[in-house]
């Protein structure tokens, strides 16, 4: 049976591919490239399906929804959309959209969504106010777009949520935005950063204690779950939580209840779970360092929150919006030219968006000019601190470092690098296992036998790195 499409696209050639895609899938399609010759189809007949772009020549695709939701409340609507921010991505969300797709979008997984509304599946409900003005994220990236709607996927429930990204690529801002943005927003939002406490204070800091519970406890102190009752706890770094404590959130977890330390009573919470890591938790499990089923736990809803050196397109308005800020914040006022702003998108960055905007607030104070140009640029990037081996991004440039110190002779090169490189991977294996050659084999994907020969040929001592329980 034909389904009935109505496409409101003002780019003829985009419109001209959506179409045909649509009709191999026995769809009927009707063109229009406005919002009147949107609101006459809608009058003529009825469609299955609507999918509409945002700008138009004479309005905004989704500023107009309300009038299209009132006369027809069962049509589904699909976002299509150039404007690439998280702020559409929610306003699509708060309109009821059934699906956001950004631009440029994988075809296939536009028609699929367009055949499951005709046939009435529906998107998750939304939010019923508006989105809340500045939101931090900044970034029209297909990598960011991916970030946004998996936002809005999760704005209208309490799946607990893990954000994993290097440092510095904003994952705190991520978990500010599902809370804001949330129906929790009016309630608190409480971070706990679990690699800056110390280990002995951990579980008092999250679950609180009672008077007299140890030294120094004078008085009965609510812990993070209790300061963040009915709104978002946010769990930064829980890579670095050590065992014990790991062990008594997934109880917390599991049962809805924590516990004060020195405490009897059992105390039921209500908040929503936002975990975020830099580490990579599978090695980490593998070695017995981090609880396999709080993973699970944690990890309901991942995010990867990609590094800047991987949205580069991002680098410049990241840039601009930075000295807006600094701006805001009492120093001068500074324009970027464009050559200022190809060499800050050139570079690796690898601390990321918080490294960037060290950069720029540096430059807004130390500029002479209104606008910040590519010599200022060039000297604030060469004041840089060297980074340290082994930092993200880096092995490229200790391969190339090595290759220029080394200088194998014609014929070596191959077999003189994969020695120089699988000496210090099987020694950083043998270090994180503390000596164990089984745990260390299982981390590397290579059986015990292989192991031990190559520590062999390598002269490597794996008593050197056994550590006493």
């Amino acid at each position: 049976m034909s389904r009935r499409a109505l496409l409101v696209e003002d780019d003829a050639s985009i419109a001209t591919v959506i179409t045909a895609a649509l009709e191999d899938e026995a769809f009927t399609v009707r063109r229009c490239d406005s919002i009147a010759g949107r609101d006459a189809a809608l009058a003529e007949e009825a469609f299955d399906v609507m999918l509409t772009d945002v700008v138009l020549a004479d309005g905004d695709g989704i500023a107009s929804l309300p009038e299209v939701r009132a006369a027809h409340p069962r049509l589904p609507v699909i976002i299509l959309s150039a404007q690439n921010t998280l702020d559409t991505a929610v306003r699509a969300t708060d309109n009821d959209a059934f699906e956001y797709f950004p631009k440029p979008f994988d075809l296939d997984d536009l028609v699929r969504a367009a055949c499951q509304a005709a046939d009435g599946g529906r998107g998750a409900d939304l939010l019923d106010a508006p989105a809340p003005d500045g939101l931090p994220l900044i970034g029209r990236s297909r990598a960011m777009q991916e970030v946004y709607r998996m936002i809005t996927r999760v704005l209208r429930n309490d799946l607990t949520v893990l954000i994993l990204g290097e440092s510095g690529t904003g994952k705190e801002l991520v978990a500010e935005a599902i809370h804001q943005l949330g129906a929790r927003k009016d309630k608190p939002f409480v971070a706990v950063n679990a690699a800056a406490i110390p280990r002995e204070l951990i579980e008092s800091e999250l679950f609180g204690h009672e008077r007299g519970a140890f030294t120094g406890a004078t008085q009965r102190t609510a812990g993070k779950f209790e300061q963040a009752s009915g709104g978002t706890l946010f769990l930064d770094e829980i890579g670095d939580m050590p065992p014990e404590a790991q062990t008594r959130l997934l109880r917390a977890l599991q049962s809805g209840r924590i516990r004060r330390v020195g405490g009897a009573e059992e105390i039921a919470f209500d908040v929503r779970i936002v975990a975020a890591t830099n580490r990579d938790l599978a090695p980490m499990i593998a070695e017995g360092a981090f609880r396999e089923d709080l993973y699970y736990r944690l990890a309901v809803v991942p995010i990867h929150l990609p590094p800047l050196r991987e949205r580069a397109g991002d680098v410049e308005p990241l840039a601009r919006h930075f000295l807006r800020s600094a701006a805001r914040e009492g120093l001068p006022a500074r324009g970027l030219s464009a050559g200022a702003a190809a060499l800050l998108s050139a570079q690796p960055w690898r601390g990321n968006v918080r490294e960037l905007r060290n950069v720029m607030v540096r430059a807004a104070l130390l500029s002479r000019e209104d606008e910040i140009d590519e010599g200022t640029v060039g000297q604030l990037l060469a004041d840089r601190p060297a980074p340290a081996a082994g930092g993200p991004g880096d092995l490229a440039g200790a391969v190339e470092h090595w290759l220029a110190e080394a200088q194998p002779s014609p014929g070596t090169l191959y077999t003189q690098a994969l020695a120089a490189f699988e000496k210090p991977l099987f020694e950083h294996a043998l270090r994180r296992t503390g000596g164990n050659q089984l745990r260390a084999a299982h981390l590397l994907g290579i059986n015990r036998n292989t192991l031990r020969k190559r520590l062999d040929d390598l002269e490597i001592d794996p008593d050197r790195f056994f550590q006493r329980s």
